[in-house]
């Protein structure tokens, strides 16, 4: 069993930043590749940003690439996403989910993703 838990959201202006964390209090991340997604009213949940196990490669949607950053510590079993130069757009649900296979690379494909937190509101005024 795993557990994550999306921290760090919350309501800001347009332009703004925020840093959502991503950890994982039951279980390990650390030899799993992350994703983040995003799920606005309405609209199909979405691929936004995922880091390999090893933190050598990332890969990001075209909408959020040069604005958002993805890292990770797996000394503190723990992902980060950074968010800056934030947008109206942007106002989303955002939720980790971890890779279903060990050592796995990263997609954008959902399905590929097997244990998910239960997300935070990130909300951009403008």
């Amino acid at each position: 069993q795993v557990q994550l838990v999306e921290s760090g959201g919350g309501l800001v202006q347009a332009g703004g930043s925020l840093r959502l964390s991503c950890a994982a209090f039951v279980g390990t991340i650390r030899t799993f590749a992350v994703g983040w997604f995003r799920q606005a009213p309405g609209k199909e949940r979405e691929f936004v940003a995922g880091v390999s196990w090893s933190a050598d490669t990332t890969s990001y949607a075209d909408s959020v690439r040069g604005r958002f950053t993805i890292a990770r510590d797996n000394a503190k079993n723990t992902v980060f996403l950074q968010m800056d130069g934030l947008k109206p757009e942007d106002t989303a649900v955002y939720s980790c989910a971890r890779r279903s296979q060990r050592f796995a690379p990263v997609v954008s494909f959902k399905g590929d993703y097997d244990y998910w937190g239960q997300g935070t509101q990130v909300t951009v005024s403008s």
